[in-house]
C-alpha cells in the first residue's frame, strides 16, 4: 500500500492541518482582544479563552514575544490583503471607503497593543516600521484604481491620503471610536470625491 493511501498519508493529515490552522487563528483572535485589555494578561488565560490546551498553545507560540509580534503582524496582513479583495468585489470608491473602516479597526488594534509591544521588545518602532510597506502598497493599489476610474480627485498621493486620515490614530480605542472614525473618514472621503472626473459622488 502506498504512503498516500494509508491511514497516515496526506489525506488523513489534511484535517489535522486544518484544525491546527483554526487553532492558531483562534489564539490570535483571542490574544488581540485580551492584550488590548491588559498587556500583561497571562498566556494561560489566552489559551483557556481560545479553547486550546497548553501544549497546543505553546506549540504555536513558544514565548509571549512570539505571540504579541504575530498578533500585530496578523492584523497588518489582514489589512493589506483586504485591499485586493475589496477591489475585486466593489467599485473602486466603495472599496476605498470600506478599506478606510478596516484601517480604523487596525489603528485601534495598534493603539491597544502598544503596551504589549513595548513590553516584549526594546525596539518598539520595529514592528510598526516593518508594517509600513505593506500598508503603503495597499493604499497605492486603492488610489490607483480610483484614479483610473475617475472616482477621486486627480493628483491625490499616498502621502496626501496618509496625512488626511492620520487623525484616526489619535482616537481613544476605549471610547466610542466607531462613530468618531466614521465621521472623520466620511469627511475625508467627501474631500477625495470632490472634483472627481467621473462626478459620481456616491456615498
Amino acid at each position: 500500500m502506498s504512503a498516500g493511501n494509508g491511514p497516515t498519508g496526506p489525506r488523513s493529515g489534511a484535517p489535522r492541518r486544518s484544525d491546527a490552522q483554526r487553532n492558531r487563528e483562534r489564539i490570535l483572535e483571542v490574544a488581540l482582544i485580551e492584550l488590548m485589555r491588559a498587556h500583561d494578561v497571562p498566556l494561560s488565560v489566552i489559551a483557556k479563552k481560545a479553547g486550546v490546551g497548553q501544549a497546543t498553545f505553546y506549540r504555536n507560540f513558544a514565548t509571549r514575544e512570539t505571540l504579541v509580534l504575530e498578533v500585530y503582524r496578523h492584523e497588518v496582513r489582514q489589512l493589506a490583503d483586504s485591499a485586493t479583495e475589496l477591489l475585486r468585489t466593489r467599485e473602486p470608491d466603495r472599496a476605498l471607503r470600506e478599506w478606510m473602516d478596516r484601517l480604523a479597526q487596525y489603528a485601534m488594534a495598534k493603539t491597544g497593543l502598544a503596551g504589549a509591544l513595548c513590553q516584549v521588545t526594546s525596539a518598539t518602532g520595529g514592528p510598526a516600521k516593518a508594517s509600513q510597506p505593506l500598508v503603503a502598497a495597499a493604499i497605492e493599489r486603492l488610489l490607483d484604481a480610483n484614479h483610473e476610474a475617475g472616482t477621486i480627485r486627480p493628483g491625490v498621493t499616498a502621502d496626501d491620503f496618509a496625512l488626511a486620515i492620520a487623525g484616526i490614530f489619535q482616537i481613544d480605542p476605549n471610547g466610542d471610536w466607531q462613530s468618531r472614525s466614521t465621521r472623520l473618514l466620511d469627511l475625508v472621503m467627501d474631500g477625495l470625491r470632490a472634483g472627481a472626473p467621473a462626478g459620481r459622488g456616491r456615498r
